[in-house]
């Protein structure tokens, strides 16, 4: 049989499209269990007397990316030939704006290879200063900014930084999948706020109130949302802002990467602008989304010195500085105008038209709770309506996982289950897709729920 393997971590095999069909439906759905489960991940390590094969308890608590485990799955399907419509990786499907990638290209060809310094170079901090001052009224000099490779290294740079043992660090469910993980890496405890679809998945003021102690070092708010589009509002904001300011130790961190990928009338708020808020707030951004630069990882951190320096200081022992070529192409990206100008305006504008059809096609479908997004590129939809449903050939769809393995291996559609969010009932649809891509995919989703069949009462 000819497979392809799907990780260096993983023994999982995937057969080729020449099998039949009922012999491929067979070993995808086994294979696909398989990948999904987390013991199919660790690595089998062969012991021999003389090495001892332990890995550090603090690493094997980290669970690996489902995103990127399922993302990376249905690229080896595709590229063995089977027809997957993927969406569920988190990144835009437009190329980076040509003045960028020339930015990025004159850099080469001028000989800008070189490292630069570690907390990125002066001209990139200060255009970062600028835009921050111009767009989110935050004041910043270059040397309360770091630049990294990517926002996600300035997340986990900031909690290890201010995270001590035992520490508690708050997380609104629905979460990103990487949170919880990057508190266990810095042996902090990730504490998990439950939100409902019914308030818009946002956290209320006294649900974080009662889980305040003096453990809790860092609350993490990410507005607009991954996975829930959500937005905070700027009055809830303030409320949250109010019960901070009551404990001492605790900080703020504001993940802001999605902030120009927002639609009328929802509004971005940086949470250090609030009063008393900049002191204990550490602001995340990027360029990865809002200017579809994810392939050259460039991200940053801003905030009070002591924390930042302390930021910087992990990263010149980690990665050093970012790439020189990318951060010339970030300069470039500021420069387009405020939050990106009309080239950013175009993308933003076909994200909320496949938003919209997405919405619509969806509640066309009996049971679907929807959630409308008011950014980010996400749909978090409620599917537990279908819990319990018989699949012929297939089985009892009995949650999120095995809804999404379900929709693969009948719709070839790969989604990412909500329990990786923190919410096992629903799932995650990226729009950030041509819409005659999302089209074919509904076409496929409805045609596949629609062979689901009700329990039977016994």
């Amino acid at each position: 049989m000819e497979s392809i393997s799907i990780s260096s971590s993983s023994s999982l095999l995937i057969p080729h499209k020449s099998l039949p069909k009922s012999s491929f439906s067979k070993v995808l759905s086994i294979s696909m269990a398989k990948a999904w489960s987390e013991k199919s991940w660790s690595l089998k390590v062969r012991s021999e007397a003389a090495v001892d094969p332990s890995i550090s308890p603090r690493v094997n608590s980290v669970k690996p990316s489902k995103t990127v485990a399922i993302t990376d799955l249905a690229t080896s399907l595709v590229q063995s030939g089977v027809p997957v419509i993927r969406l569920a990786a988190g990144e835009p499907d437009f190329d980076t704006p040509e003045v960028i990638a020339e930015a990025g290209m004159k850099a080469i060809r001028d000989g800008y290879t070189r490292y630069t310094p570690n907390a990125g170079t002066q001209e990139l901090r200060q255009a970062i200063c600028h835009k921050l001052k111009e767009e989110n009224g935050l004041d910043y000099t270059p040397d309360q900014i770091v630049v990294s490779n990517g926002a996600k290294q300035a997340i986990m740079q900031a909690v290890v930084a201010v995270c001590s043992p035992g520490d508690e660090v708050l997380i609104p469910a629905p979460f990103w999948v990487s949170y919880p993980e990057m508190a266990r890496l810095a042996d902090a405890t990730p504490v998990i706020l439950p939100t409902d679809i019914s308030d818009n998945f946002l956290l209320k003021p006294e649900n974080l109130a009662s889980m305040l102690n003096e453990k809790s070092r860092l609350l993490i708010l990410c507005s607009p949302s991954n996975p829930t589009g959500s937005v905070y509002p700027k009055e809830l904001l303030d409320q949250i802002a109010d019960i901070v300011r009551k404990h001492p130790r605790l900080l703020v961190l504001s993940d802001e990467i999605y902030e120009h990928i927002i639609y009328q009338p929802a509004k971005h708020t940086s949470f250090a602008s609030l009063p008393g808020m900049w002191e204990r707030t550490l602001t995340v951004n990027g360029f990865s989304k809002a200017f579809a630069m994810t392939g050259w990882r460039l991200g940053y951190i801003a905030g009070p010195k002591h924390f930042v320096t302390a930021c910087g200081k992990i990263q010149s022992q980690f990665t050093s500085g970012a790439s020189s070529i990318s951060q010339k192409a970030g300069v470039a990206a500021l420069g387009l105008g405020y939050a990106g100008g009309e080239t950013v305006a175009k993308m933003v504008k076909a994200f909320q038209d496949r938003r919209d059809f997405l919405v619509k096609s969806f509640g066309e479908l009996e049971g679907v709770k929807i959630s409308k997004p008011q950014g980010a590129f996400y749909l978090f939809l409620d599917f537990s309506s279908y819990y319990g449903s018989e699949a012929e050939g297939f089985g009892i769809i009995d949650g999120s996982d095995s809804l999404c393995r379900y929709l693969l291996e009948k719709a070839q559609v790969a989604l990412v289950p909500g329990d990786a969010f923190g919410d096992d009932k629903c799932i995650r649809i990226s729009y950030a897709a041509s819409l005659s891509t999302l089209e074919a995919a509904m076409l496929k989703i409805k045609e596949a729920i629609s062979q689901l069949r009700s329990p039977v009462a016994v």
